[in-house]
């Protein structure tokens, strides 16, 4: 067949077509697997990264001065580390095992918050709807049925310990160690801390056995130290890491799950100031293997909290309570063993500066030492009477007496008496059919007397014209039933009302009007309220928020980053003078009253305004209870105390003033004798005193 010109133009065409496709093929191919080969590889790397929290160096706490309550030091820790870790559970149950066993070897301590007994059978160590044992069912998805044994169970399961591989004691072990890192959300993104503040030496024999340990290692760190445990240990409060069922809450704020956070007292109240803010270190991973890790952010330290208390003052206020309960039985006579008081052990004592209603001091027995708390919490747990109560803030009393100057100022603010107004006192008085009685019989009597001598009628009669809404009244006014505004929370109590007997489920009588003018009734103070009480009073009805914080500083105290900001809380009666110059003078006279000489508030070369209290106590016989100011014209320092089943607690006022000008105002032109002098020093004197007593005429009203 003959083929056209024009076939053969076609055919090629259609050579080089296929020609040039097959070139182009061969040139791409080669482009792919040698010019462009990197880039092909690396599409098909898997690049993840992760951020870790680098936590800031948290701020100290400091006293008035300056000086260190709790501070930072260098110290090494025992981490897991996310990154090196084995996934494998029981690669990773062999390394945890491994450190533990060298660390109990060197007698280090770590623990975790599993509130499961350590030995078999086990129990839960806290009591079964508390919020540990709750959280823990919670967490590992048991039902809220479940025994200690069924936790265990379930966590061996989970975390597969190897239970004929390990001992019983090496199970629990691991099982609280799994369940603290649950706790913390270990993971990329969160490292565990196993062990803080290790010995030189353990760091160097962990050192030596880490090829051993993967996921293991030393790092410094600046470690929360107690350089002064006994100051106010129980506003101070404690540190720890965040939980998971914490973190929901704690998200919004910028918290990491890794970050420290404080738990209670200024730690917790103040933790925004103290937390500083943190830095990041990114880890890059690529197909499953850390190729870099490194610091993105820097950590930036946190702020240093300046409290308003100082410490050798605290300390000393804490000796003076500490001295009269321990030589309460030299101070024992005829009195004491009429009422049938028995073993003295518990008290408060709050000192304010009346400036500001700033804490000085508090102090409150028994107490611990911070110090103790971290190390052997159990015992203090468990020791008598409550430890860990702070009594100033949150221990609850009638006030007895020292009610009696809220009663005088309300009838002096509503008109209804002034300075000069009479009552006749003859013992007894009848009321609604009821006769009541005064322990002393004193006829015609003035409001400064019977502030002086505590005359019960006197106040019984205001009462009547007050009413019990009147009482109530100036009793919110001068803060009772409701916080001070303290940091760190102190409880509110409440008054003796209507309503409070109501929510108590006790009878009201119309004698309680009576009862509540008083002080006896069914009040619920505590002694920072009483203290409060007396500082309004000394600032002509001017009631301050209570705090213990006086300023932020940067960590290095080189700058004040802010001061504290005066909150008036309330004015009462306009801030009449008139008014509280009236209860001052009683409180002066009641200043004189049967104190032995040892004991005497008159030879300072200033007034004192006191007032006493003895109130009944439904579980002990009666407290002792005062409260004060001074000195009188020119006020310093408001104090309030009380002595659980006790008396005479008033002998402790002249040691608070003596010490508060030693340690605090160290004022030259001041004349104090006997600075520091205590209790103790006194007991010397015990005949003195129990002449003094027993050879008086006046009542005990009088006396109190």
């Amino acid at each position: 067949m003959k083929r056209t010109a024009s076939s053969y133009v076609k055919l090629t065409l259609a050579s080089v077509l296929v020609l040039a496709s097959c070139c182009l093929c061969a040139w791409r191919l080669m482009k792919i697997q040698v010019v462009d080969s990197d880039t092909y590889v690396n599409t098909n790397t898997s690049t993840l990264t992760y951020t870790q929290t680098i936590s800031a160096t948290r701020g100290e706490i400091v006293d008035s001065d300056g000086n260190a309550i709790i501070e930072n030091k260098v110290g090494y820790c025992v981490i897991i580390e996310p990154d090196t870790f084995p996934d494998d559970y029981a690669e990773g149950n062999e390394v945890l095992l491994k450190v533990v066993s060298i660390l109990d070897e060197e007698e280090e301590e770590w623990s975790t918050s599993l509130p499961i007994s350590e030995t078999e059978p086990y129990t839960f160590t806290e009591d079964e709807d508390s919020d540990a044992v709750t959280s823990l069912k919670e967490n590992i998805g048991v039902n809220v049925y479940a025994t200690a044994e069924d936790c265990m169970d379930k966590l061996i399961e989970d975390y597969e310990i190897d239970t004929e591989a390990y001992t019983p004691e090496q199970q629990r072990i691991l099982a609280g160690i799994r369940y603290e890192m649950q706790l913390c959300s270990f993971s990329l993104s969160n490292r565990f801390t196993l062990c803080e503040d290790v010995d030189w030496d353990t760091v160097m024999v962990l050192k030596e056995q880490a090829v051993t340990m993967p996921g293991m290692d030393i790092v410094e760190e600046a470690i929360r130290s107690v350089a002064q445990g006994d100051v106010i240990p129980h506003e101070i409060g404690t540190v720890g890491p965040i939980y998971a069922e914490e973190y929901e809450e704690l998200e919004s704020e910028g918290y990491e799950l890794d970050d420290i956070v404080g738990k209670s007292g200024i730690e917790r109240a103040m933790d925004l100031m103290l937390r500083g803010s943190d830095g990041i270190k990114t880890i890059t991973v690529e197909n499953g293997e850390v190729i870099s890790s490194e610091v993105t952010t820097s950590a930036t330290a946190g702020n240093t909290v300046r409290l308003t208390v100082d410490s050798d003052f605290q300390r000393e206020l804490q000796a003076i309570l500490e001295d009269f309960i321990d030589n309460f039985d030299n101070l024992r006579d005829s009195n004491t063993e009429e009422l049938g008081l028995g073993e003295v052990s518990c008290g408060a004592i709050v000192v304010l500066d009346v400036e500001d209603g700033g804490v000085l001091g508090m102090a409150t027995a028994p107490t611990y030492d911070l110090n103790d708390y971290k190390t052997d919490y159990a015992s203090i747990l468990n020791a008598d009477n409550s430890s860990l109560v702070n009594r100033a803030t949150d221990g609850l009393y009638r006030p007895g007496s020292t009610f009696k100057t809220i009663t005088a100022t309300a009838g002096l603010a509503e008109r209804i008496i002034d300075s000069s107004t009479t009552y006749y006192c003859g013992h007894t008085y009848e009321y609604k059919d009821v006769t009541y009685n005064c322990t002393g019989s004193h006829g015609y009597i003035s409001l400064t007397r019977a502030l002086q001598v505590s005359c019960n009628i006197y106040f019984y009669k205001l009462s009547e014209e007050l009413t019990i809404d009147g009482i109530s009244k100036y009793a919110t006014l001068f803060g009772l039933g409701q916080s001070t505004g303290l940091e760190t929370g102190d409880a509110a109590g409440h008054l003796s009302n209507q309503e409070s007997f109501a929510d108590l489920g006790v009878e009201w009588t119309v004698g309680q009007v009576l009862q509540s003018a008083i002080g006896q009734g069914e009040w619920a103070v505590t002694p920072i309220q009483m203290a409060n009480v007396a500082c309004t009073i000394a600032n002509d009805g001017t009631r301050y928020e209570t705090h213990l914080v006086d300023s932020i500083w940067d960590y290095n105290q080189t700058e004040c980053v802010e001061e504290y900001e005066l909150v008036i809380a309330e004015v009462i009666a306009d801030g009449d003078a008139d008014i509280f110059q009236a209860v001052e003078n009683g409180m002066i006279a009641a200043s004189t009253n049967n104190f032995p000489t040892q004991y005497s508030l008159s030879d300072f070369d200033f007034s004192v305004a006191v007032k006493t209290g003895t109130p009944q106590n439904s579980s002990r016989v009666q407290d002792s209870f005062f409260i004060g100011y001074a000195p009188a014209d020119d006020p310093k320092i408001a104090f309030a105390g009380v002595i659980e089943g006790g008396e005479y607690s008033k002998y402790m006022i002249r040691s608070i003033i003596q010490a508060y000008y030693k340690y605090v105002e160290d004022d030259e032109d001041v004349e104090v004798e006997n600075f520091g002098a205590t209790t103790t020093a006194a007991t010397t004197e015990t005949t003195s005193t129990k002449t003094t007593t027993t050879t008086t005429t006046t009542t005990k009203s009088e006396t109190e």
